[in-house]
């Protein structure tokens, strides 16, 4: 029973191991020759036994057994000089057999290796492999094959003297649980050195190990439906609904080997059927990943079409077949190699089919990771209007290969996904705010109050302006050009859209040219000397009034330079209404603005 629960680690590992890394080693094998590789495996004379490997080993000597060879079979033991006698040879093999019968296991024909070194990764030390157990009197004993070959020799497998010997010690004859309830008509026909009765019993208990099997699953599956309330959801239960098929076939597997060694089906019959388990194994593993590929991609596509990322599908789909392909492909490929061909050259194939694939589809794999990337990330969505490099548009579609944007002349524009998740996105969609910063230039005849009284009437205006974030909301003088005074604004615009921000902004400067009127100063012209004799120059009685509102703000310590009083800034706030007084649109609520 030992090897019964190993069975089924190693049926998971080695269907793994074939999986994830045969590809990449055996391509690396193929693809590189080096002497190394081609001394590890050299050229042998065939053995008219079949010893050269494990495999060969452990089948000819059932082979024998069901032929009935005893002295045949004696030839896969290492004996002792003591036990190579006709009769003893027979004895011993007839042993072997009967405690094999009684409680004994062998791997799968699918986990034996096949390779002149044997498997080093389980061997237990060097020219060693384990290839089954005995459990018999509550004592277990190891299988073990040795390479007995010394020197240059061609390796040469037999069943191990510790081994032989072990099971010339024990000394059984109890009957099988099948030998006792067996009619004496089904124990004497034989069918492939077999009594019939055991073919019979082997099938029966397929049948009904398949049946508790389903029994089982189905009484479970009864059991968390009703008392697991999640379990109702659709969704949730179609994912319990998937796994039912697979656990009914390993739960079957399972009794199968148990039950068939339990009653003593001889091991010339379980070992016959021994591939046929574990290829439904990999069958089983098989279509719980397929299935969980249909559950997973249509649960990602019923979410996508809830947040109507139309685009996403199309990816989704695409993986899907994807997947299902490569399960396919890599469950067909095992299940070759569990029959016993060796698949070493399709996954050198496979290796060099996918590096060409790779190659020649280059850009087209470059397209659709740009486009997972896009999808995945949501940089930009359908209807988005942004940058991209130096094209500006609004996003029309995003497909498996490339994006559409229509540009404000009209025209559509197609970028490759890989270029376009590969560029500088800038995104005016997701703008929370909008920038206000002009820049204004004053005439050389405006005066340093002028210019105070520039500061704080446009800083109140903006701390003032319902559409205007006040923090932060500079208005400072930077400096002097060759035109004249200049002044920089910085300010956040609250609007709902582009559209709303530009009347936002027109609002705002035209609050500031009255502004600049109230001051008595204008604005800069880089060209106006030619007009210096015909314009009205500076407003002396607007100069005169803005002097006298400096002066009176020095005099009272009031005056907002370099910066606003937080009290004043609190009182302002919201004070200038917007749109402006005598406008046909009426104020907008903060829900209309998107505040």
């Amino acid at each position: 029973m030992l090897l019964t629960s190993s069975f089924y680690r190693s049926l998971f590992t080695n269907f793994l191991f074939l999986v994830l890394f045969s590809l990449p080693y055996n391509a690396k094998a193929q693809l590189l020759p080096t002497e190394e590789n081609e001394a590890a495996a050299p050229e042998y004379p065939i053995d008219s036994l079949d010893r050269r490997t494990p495999r060969g080993t452990v089948n000819g000597f059932i082979k024998a057994m069901a032929d009935q060879n005893y002295i045949r079979a004696s030839h896969y033991l290492q004996l002792k000089r003591a036990w190579k006698r006709d009769a003893q040879r027979t004895r011993i093999v007839q042993t072997f057999q009967r405690l094999l019968d009684q409680g004994g296991d062998m791997a799968p024909n699918a986990l034996l290796s096949n390779k002149n070194s044997g498997n080093p990764d389980d061997a237990p030390e060097p020219n060693r492999d384990i290839v089954g157990t005995i459990e018999i009197e509550k004592k277990v004993i190891t299988l073990f094959v040795d390479n007995v070959a010394v020197g240059n020799e061609p390796p040469l497998w037999q069943f191990s003297t510790e081994t032989v010997s072990e099971i010339v010690a024990v000394t059984s004859d109890a009957d099988t649980l099948l030998d006792v309830i067996l009619p004496t008509a089904l124990k004497e026909r034989r069918l492939g050195g077999v009594p019939i009765g055991h073919w019979i019993a082997i099938v029966s208990i397929a049948i009904i190990a398949y049946i508790i099997a389903w029994a089982l699953v189905a009484f479970v599956g009864f059991i968390i439906k009703k008392s697991w309330k999640k379990a109702q959801d659709e969704e949730k239960w179609a994912v319990i609904r998937v796994l039912g098929l697979p656990f009914r076939l390993y739960i079957a597997v399972w009794l199968f080997v148990v039950i068939s060694q339990y009653v003593g089906i001889s091991i010339i019959v379980r070992q016959a059927f021994s591939t046929i388990t574990f290829i439904i194994g990999i069958v089983a593993f098989l279509i719980m990943l397929w299935r969980l590929s249909d559950i997973i991609s249509d649960y990602t596509k019923n979410r996508m079409t809830l947040r109507k990322r139309i685009s996403a599908i199309s990816v989704i789909l695409f993986l899907r077949r994807m997947a299902k392909a490569a399960i396919v492909i890599i469950g067909f490929i095992a299940i070759l190699s569990a029959v016993g061909f060796d698949v070493t050259t399709w996954f050198a194939a496979l290796g060099i089919g996918g590096i060409a694939l790779a190659l020649g589809a280059q850009k087209t794999m470059e397209n659709f990771v740009g486009s997972v990337t896009l999808i995945a990330d949501q940089p930009i969505r359908v209807g988005d209007f942004c940058k991209v490099g130096e094209i500006t548009g609004t996003v029309e579609s995003i497909g498996m290969r490339s994006t559409r944007l229509r540009t404000g002349e009209r025209t559509v524009v197609t970028i490759p996904n890989g270029s376009f998740s590969s560029n500088n996105i800038e995104n005016y969609a997701h703008r929370d705010r909008f920038l206000f910063k002009p820049t204004f230039e004053f005439r050389m005849e405006t005066t340093p109050d002028q210019l105070r009284f520039l500061l704080v009437k446009i800083r109140e205006l903006l701390y003032s302006h319902t559409n205007v974030n006040p923090d932060p909301a500079k208005v400072r003088f930077t400096g002097l050009t060759a035109n004249g005074y200049k002044i920089e604004l910085w300010a956040y615009i609250e609007a709902a859209n582009f559209d709303a921000s530009q009347e936002v902004q027109e609002d705002l400067l035209l609050r500031i040219i009255d502004i600049v009127s109230q001051s008595g100063t204008d604005f800069a012209y880089p060209s106006q000397t030619l007009y210096m004799a015909r314009d009205k120059g500076v407003d002396p009685d607007r100069t005169v009034q803005a002097t006298d509102k400096v002066k009176e703000w020095i005099d009272k310590s009031e005056l907002q330079l370099p910066s606003f009083n937080t009290d004043y800034k609190e009182k302002l706030k919201g004070s200038v209404k917007y749109p402006p007084e005598g406008s046909v649109v009426k104020p907008a609520s903060d829900g209309d603005l998107g505040l």
